[in-house]
């Protein structure tokens, strides 16, 4: 059986005769999927407002601990009335956006005059996060898809277990305990708030994170969708003063 181990490659015989050990890197265990993202992006930030949706999310790509990439975007516009915005693995975005792209094509190219509503994308989303979830190979991201459904503004959350709801705000990341009762809070305050509210809120809940969320960056987009169609800026840069800074301590 030893001999058979050692042709194999999974053993080797260490210095005390007839003793043996594994050889590191060999492949006795079940197989294994990635499960540990690289590159990753931060928070995303969705709410209504009256006669659309707003998203938005910095361009920082994190190696680890290290602000390696300050020039990706994380918002895609998917049709004429759909935009969808990732946090977590950016590889696994990318694999979402070239799949999501493939359909919007193929949709094109029946020439039906049909298009997928945020509310059927935010559906098939659900489904293939819940497929990958069952398969224990996950896509590492959470998805915020916002968009008009039939004059009505969308907004929805779907995270990498599958787990989905709607609601007028939603965050991922760290924006999910640092800006959203921030945006909670005006949400409850009155029904729909207007556009321009909606995007002083969100760069408001921005700057914040990027005060206190180390994976944050300064450089964001944020893209609105409304009857006339779907509109992407950026990047634009957080106006940020450090001032005070000097009066912390405790932290070093």
């Amino acid at each position: 059986m030893a001999a058979a181990a050692m042709r194999s490659g999974m053993w080797a015989e260490g210095p005390e005769p007839g003793r043996f050990y594994t050889v590191p890197g060999s492949n006795l265990g079940p197989a294994t999927h990635t499960l540990s993202p690289m590159v990753t992006g931060t928070s995303v930030l969705g709410a209504k407002f009256d006669g659309g949706v707003i998203l938005a999310a910095d361009m920082l790509g994190s190696y680890g601990s290290m602000a390696r990439f300050r020039n990706i975007s994380r918002l895609m516009k998917v049709n004429n009335s759909t935009i969808l915005g990732a946090s977590g693995d950016y590889a696994d975005y990318q694999y979402l956006k070239h799949a999501i792209e493939q359909m919007m094509i193929d949709e094109e190219l029946l020439g039906d005059g049909h298009s997928y509503s945020p509310k059927a994308i935010h559906s098939w989303l659900t489904r293939v996060m819940y497929n990958r979830r069952c398969k224990m190979n996950p896509l590492w991201n959470t998805v915020i898809i916002g968009g008009m459904n039939n004059g009505e503004s969308f907004l929805g959350y779907v995270d990498k277990l599958g787990v989905a709801y709607e609601a007028s705000t939603v965050a991922t990341g760290f924006g999910a305990y640092l800006a959203q009762p921030l945006m909670r809070e005006v949400a409850e305050r009155q029904a729909l708030i207007t556009k321009d509210e909606a995007r002083q809120l969100v760069e408001r809940c921005l700057k914040v994170l990027y005060y206190r969320d180390a994976r944050s960056y300064n450089r964001y987009q944020i893209a609105t969708v409304t009857e006339a169609g779907v509109e992407i800026e950026g990047p634009i840069s957080v106006e940020t003063n450090w001032e005070i800074a000097h009066l912390i301590s405790g932290f070093e």
